[in-house]
């Protein structure tokens, strides 16, 4: 079985606009959960899912924004490094989406942008 533990750095396309976000995973067993940041609007999201093998399957909740869960499902990669996979909301719209494990960290991203005065990118569906 995979070990998913500790933050990804990945992307969703939604109608082919991509929008970045990290993922912090914790596994206990076939179980996993934790929380996801989007570089959007949508911000901050809590998540509970399984693995099995290397096939990982999880939704998620936006805390504030949304009240439709998101349903994730992937593969990962035979190093651990990369998960490839298809998320959907309901029968309403679908799209693909990759993680890679890394050192970065979105809200860092966002506090040195906050910090240098960049504007952050705002998505709009």
């Amino acid at each position: 079985m995979a070990d998913l533990n500790g933050t990804w750095l990945g992307t969703y396309w939604q109608r082919g606009n991509p929008t970045r976000f990290e993922i912090v995973l914790l596994q206990s067993g076939n179980s996993i959960s934790g929380s996801i940041l989007d570089d959007s609007y949508l911000g901050e999201a809590k998540l509970s899912g399984e693995v099995i093998g290397r096939q990982i399957s999880f939704s998620k909740r936006y805390v504030i924004s949304s009240p439709d869960p998101v349903d994730y499902v992937g593969t990962v990669s035979e190093d651990e490094d990369l998960i490839q996979g298809q998320w959907k909301v309901g029968y309403v719209d679908s799209g693909p989406w990759e993680a890679r494990r890394s050192g970065e960290s979105l809200s860092l991203n966002a506090e040195n942008k906050v910090k240098q005065k960049v504007p952050l990118a705002v998505g709009f569906r």
